[in-house]
């Protein structure tokens, strides 16, 4: 479902993403990725939950999104680069667990632009970002865990 229809099923005011800071952003941005972990690992079939989380850990984690991002970024406007940026150099209340604090705030500059461009209706986009990003994780890994999703 859409940003705007989700509001307006529930009868929510309109948001602007201007409007929020880049956390916000990325707390928003965490779930549309998440969900769309989850989606991409249960296409693969009916499976126990227990293997679903462990098919899908890989990807929801920060080294992983921080990855993900430096292969997308030549590909990304300057609007998008600065959104990216923005939530990179947020600071953080929580610490980073089981990643570098680069690999950190890099994950989480890319949960902001997800965030961002969910709260913009770009749904297409993040599409095509998540797309690329995936392949081009596979890629890099070559025939490691990342492929047989």
């Amino acid at each position: 479902m859409r940003a705007d229809e989700i509001r307006a099923a529930l009868g929510l005011p309109g948001m602007e993403a201007g409007e929020y800071s880049p956390l916000a952003l990325a707390y928003l941005g965490d779930c549309v990725y998440e969900l769309s972990v989850r989606i991409m690992v249960m296409s693969q079939g009916n499976r126990q939950v227990n293997k679903l989380n462990a098919a899908g850990s890989g990807w929801a984690k920060a080294p992983t999104q921080a990855k993900m991002i430096q292969l997308l970024m030549d590909g990304l406007s300057e609007e998008e680069q600065q959104v990216y940026r923005r939530g990179r150099n947020a600071k953080s209340a929580t610490p980073a667990k089981h990643a570098t604090l680069s690999e950190y705030s890099k994950a989480t500059g890319f949960e902001a632009l997800l965030g961002w461009l969910y709260l913009n209706g770009r749904e297409e986009r993040i599409l095509e970002l998540l797309q690329k990003g995936i392949s081009a994780v596979r890629s890099e890994e070559g025939r490691g865990k990342f492929h047989e999703l």
